[in-house]
């Protein structure tokens, strides 16, 4: 059964850890908005919903604070993301994978309820206990049933504090499993049948699920709980200079977390594996002239930004710290030939047709050459 994890100590510091959650890495812009912020604020949010949409968008506060963007897109999107959290409706990201659902709902957590923990990670083997409530049967089988032997679930303990919290993959938990929430997003309500009691949700309490129907082994939502949710599409980025941005940026966060030295004159690569993923994504080159085969996969920003986040640390470890193209060909061949039959095909022609005959794509095309050989 799921329990609350231990946070670090303010001692080891947000540095010391691999990935810092959202409201310990961006602390200081979270502080800076709650200090000027004198807009209303739902029950028990920490910040109001102008400023959770600003800590989102980015932006610039009068006394100069700059807040960073966490989300490049329609900014509409974000406003009835955020508008819905401040109704009693739950909200639902949806998307094909890559899209930043799971990146958007740790930041609007954050930003919500100042924690970002409260947390079902959705699985095949996700069991109700993880959405409703478990037992420490230790104590079940020496006292009996009472609430001192009820281990909550996240959810559980969102409701009664009346904070916000996350179900990442709604789509794989089995559907038996997923309509374990069908009381709780309508009735706000979870029953506790053993002791013949309830737990009644407080103010400030929704939830943020993410989901995409684009993967394997995906459980579709029944209509019952769907009309739960408020559903927010989140879309692949509109422009190639968008996705270009959001990868550069990423790319920027997690080299810095990983000590990894910034690559000068990275853009330019950057630019090449977002270009062959949107060109392999679209079936057709950005110039609009030549219609091209996709692969299985779904090349995402977020592989994009792993194949970038790779070169750069093969470029610092076992280069010059120059990213080239060589450092990223494997991770551009891993991320498009998922199926090696199929996929192969598919980017050798690309290879031949479309990157041969790039001008200023030459060493690009030899160093793919040489990985796919």
């Amino acid at each position: 059964m799921p329990a609350r994890v231990e946070r670090t100590s303010e001692a080891e510091g947000p540095h010391q850890v691999l990935r810092p959650h959202a409201e310990h890495a961006f602390a200081a812009e979270l502080a800076a908005l709650a200090a000027r912020d004198d807009r209303p604020r739902p029950a028990r949010w920490k910040l109001s919903p102008w400023a959770v949409a600003t800590y989102l968008l980015g932006g610039t506060l009068p006394d100069g604070t700059v807040i960073s963007p966490k989300y490049v897109g329609p900014r509409r999107i974000i406003e009835v993301a955020v508008t819905t959290l401040a109704t009693d409706r739950a909200l639902l990201l949806l998307g094909v994978p890559g899209t930043a659902k799971t990146w958007v709902s740790e930041h609007l957590a954050a930003a919500v309820s100042g924690d970002s923990t409260l947390l079902v990670q959705g699985t095949a083997g996700t069991p109700e206990e993880a959405i409703r409530y478990g037992w420490n049967y230790a104590q079940l089988l020496a006292q009996g049933p009472s609430r001192d032997a009820l281990v909550p679930s996240p959810v559980m303990r969102a409701m009664t504090e009346g904070m916000t919290v996350r179900v990442e993959e709604l789509t794989r938990i089995p559907a038996d499993v997923q309509d374990s929430l069908i009381t709780i997003l309508s009735e706000k309500t979870l029953p506790i049948p053993e002791l013949g009691q309830e737990v009644q949700a407080v103010r400030g309490f929704n939830l943020i699920a993410t989901a995409n129907d684009r993967d394997r082994g995906v459980n579709d939502l029944s209509s019952a709980l769907r009309r739960r949710f408020n559903t927010v599409v989140l879309p692949l980025p509109a422009s190639a200079e968008a996705e270009v941005d959001i990868v550069t940026r990423r790319v920027d966060q997690i080299g810095r977390s990983l000590d990894l030295p910034s690559a000068p004159d990275g853009t330019a690569e950057i630019r090449r594996v977002v270009t062959v993923f949107r060109e392999l994504r679209d079936g057709l080159t950005s110039d609009g002239r030549t219609k091209v085969k996709s692969p299985s996969g779904t090349l995402s920003t977020a592989e994009a930004i792993s194949v970038v986040t790779g070169g750069l640390a093969l470029s610092a470890h076992f280069g010059d710290g120059v990213l080239r193209p060589s450092d990223i060909a494997a991770g551009v061949l891993g991320a498009v030939v998922r199926d090696p039959g199929s996929d192969r095909v598919v980017w050798q022609e690309y290879l031949e047709t479309v990157v041969r005959e790039r001008d200023g794509w030459q060493d690009f095309y030899r160093a793919c050459r040489e990985v796919t050989a």
